[in-house]
């Protein structure tokens, strides 16, 4: 099956300010087994002014089968087409006239390792990257060789250190990566937590947004 053909044509939802009034974009990316409207949900957390809010559908709400730290070749051709799906968001948000610097992405779980995923690969200023409990995609000997810059772009990743699903060794590798490449990354990881996302991560992505548009004091 061709990789457009699995992902592409799933519902897109949207909240906040439309894209033509919008000071800036939040792209979020939801988990395996859940939907865009969990994600989007997140949105009424985060309450901030000027942001518009993208969530795509995976279909059959899994962007990629296998887990993330599988062979990547044993997620293709559903990973390629996850990562289609973001390019093709961002091409339509930039055409709206917002710039990646005012671009944040977002994802939890399965979506937070394809959003660090795809931005490795495609690696620019950008508003701001979160990953709730993810990490970068593939074994654990994964050449790490992306190119590109961040070009100081903040990142926050924020997981429990016994996230039966994330190893909090995938996570602090991925900032080592994300640091390499030139991003301002704050990581932590919360004692004992489980597989979810806590206050403290809801605020400090709120601190992140009001400083992209200006908001923060």
């Amino acid at each position: 099956m061709a990789a457009l053909n699995l992902h592409q044509g799933q519902p897109v939802l949207a909240a906040g300010e439309p894209l033509d009034k919008a000071q800036a974009v939040m792209l979020m990316l939801h988990g395996r087994g859940a939907s865009a409207q969990d994600i989007l949900s997140l949105a009424w957390e985060f309450q901030q002014p000027g942001f518009a809010y993208v969530a795509p559908q995976a279909a059959n709400q899994t962007w990629y089968p296998n887990r993330f730290t599988a062979p990547i070749s044993s997620n293709e051709p559903w990973l390629s087409s996850a990562l289609e799906v973001i390019s093709s968001l961002v091409e339509h948000i930039t055409a709206a006239g917002i710039g990646l610097e005012r671009i944040m992405l977002l994802g939890f779980s399965q979506g937070a390792c394809l959003t660090l995923e795809y931005a490795a690969r495609h690696a620019q200023r950008y508003g701001g990257l979160v990953g709730y409990s993810g990490g970068l995609i593939g074994p654990d000997d994964t050449p790490r060789d992306y190119g590109g810059a961040f070009d100081n772009t903040p990142v926050f990743l924020g997981c429990s250190d016994v996230d039966f699903h994330i190893a909090k060794e995938r996570v602090l590798e991925s900032a080592d990566v994300f640091r390499r490449m030139g991003a301002d990354v704050t990581t932590r990881l919360y004692p004992n937590m489980g597989h979810t996302i806590n206050e403290d991560e809801i605020s400090t992505v709120r601190e992140m947004m009001a400083r992209l548009t200006g908001a923060a004091p």
